[in-house]
């Protein structure tokens, strides 16, 4: 259709630092374009006779299940209108099949579109500081545990989770080790899964704030991996929960933790993270077996 010329894929802005240009100016239409390409002509009740040039669905087919006309979803689309009424988005959120999550991120990238009257976005602080009895606690605590920042960011740990994983010490980065580093991939035989978990949760943690500084220098990062490209190109959005978390460790071999993630009161970007086997578990017993090097680590 003639509406569906442009190239898709992320590779289209590939070469500029940090997120795609057209995520950065034209964060709406980029989040509905993704959207519409991971939506099937079956899953929206539509025939799939005949050859299509676009994966998923055509604009044209999401103005039609949509009850908008073709034209004013490609100026939505393009970023030539970014007002679109309540009703619209609900109609849309219903097409493209979005969770609540998807939709509170859309509602927010409607929000802070040009021209809408929104309170000024509020800056991170340059650095993130752990508050001293967070720290403390931290210290306390005889399971691996670590503080990640916004981003991923290692801004504390305790020696258990260095014994777990010398790469969770301060100055490090979950998402760089993830998908840069052979060794940290080694060690989540899920690792494709929880990839996937991370990169939703980037998109939540980022939101519109596609300019900060650090982010941009982060995802600039990370595109060097096919794997992270291929994942932020959907536009994927999801909060990470307490979930069980495989761990292949080169020394007590395979074990299973739940991994909880826990806020901190006083730091609004800081969550502290816990690593627990199940009680009397095989898992624990594993896990004491890395104490000794942990605790004089």
């Amino acid at each position: 259709m003639s509406g569906d010329t442009d190239q898709p894929g992320p590779g289209r802005d590939r070469g500029l630092p940090g997120p795609p240009l057209r995520d950065r100016t034209n964060p709406l239409g980029a989040y509905l374009r993704a959207r519409r390409e991971l939506v099937t002509p079956r899953q929206a009740g539509l025939p799939e006779a005949g050859r299509r040039r676009v994966p998923g669905l055509r604009r044209e087919e999401v103005a039609l299940l949509a009850g908008i006309s073709a034209d004013y979803y490609l100026r939505l689309e393009r970023g030539r209108d970014r007002n679109p009424s309540a009703q619209v988005l609900e109609s849309l959120a219903r097409v493209l099949r979005l969770d609540d999550a998807h939709v509170a991120h859309l509602r927010t990238l409607v929000a802070d579109a040009p021209g809408q009257h929104t309170r000024p976005r509020e800056r991170r602080p340059a650095e993130e500081t752990l508050p001293d009895g967070a720290r403390k606690l931290l210290d306390s605590l005889v399971q691996p545990a670590f503080v990640e920042g916004r981003y991923f960011d290692i801004v504390a740990s305790n020696a258990l989770a260095r014994a777990v994983d010398p790469r969770l010490d301060v100055g490090g980065n979950q998402l760089r080790d993830l998908f840069l580093d052979p060794a940290a991939q080694a060690l989540y035989p899920d690792w494709a899964n929880v990839t996937e978990c991370f990169v939703a949760s980037l998109r939540q943690s980022a939101g519109t704030d596609l300019d900060d500084p650090r982010f941009v220098e982060l995802v600039g990062q990370l595109s060097a991996s096919p794997r992270f490209r291929e994942l932020w190109a959907r536009h994927e959005v999801r909060g990470q929960r307490g979930t069980p978390l495989r761990i292949d460790h080169p020394q007590v071999g395979e074990l299973t933790v739940n991994r909880e993630r826990l806020g901190i009161g006083g730091a609004e970007h800081l969550m502290l993270v816990v690593y627990h086997p199940d009680t009397g578990s095989a898992d624990a017993d594993k896990l004491a077996r890395l104490v000794p090097a942990g605790a004089t680590a």
